[in-house]
């Protein structure tokens, strides 16, 4: 399943915030990350926060699109089922 997050890097924690809506009224989940947004960091962050969140080994995540942006998207090997129990209903 393809999530799309929106990373707040350097955030002062990491945390997950729970859903939104971007602009197009798509789903994308807020996270924040007390990484810095240099050589991967925050990706990494990222990915290991979703991964302590989802009960799951990181390499059950990739980063798929969005290397350098703020919204990215990641490929889960979750079901939405799971995916709601972790970070609420979309």
């Amino acid at each position: 399943m393809r999530i799309a997050v929106r990373v707040t890097p350097k955030g002062g924690r990491d945390a997950v915030e729970g859903w939104t809506t971007d602009e197009a009224g798509r789903p994308v989940l807020k996270v924040r990350v007390a990484a810095a947004a240099a050589d991967g960091a925050a990706n990494a962050a990222v990915i290991a926060l979703l991964a302590k969140a989802l009960g799951r080994p990181k390499s059950a995540l990739s980063l798929v699109a969005g290397h350098t942006a703020r919204v990215k998207r990641i490929e889960a090997e979750v079901s939405e089922a799971e995916l709601a129990a972790a970070f609420g209903r979309l």
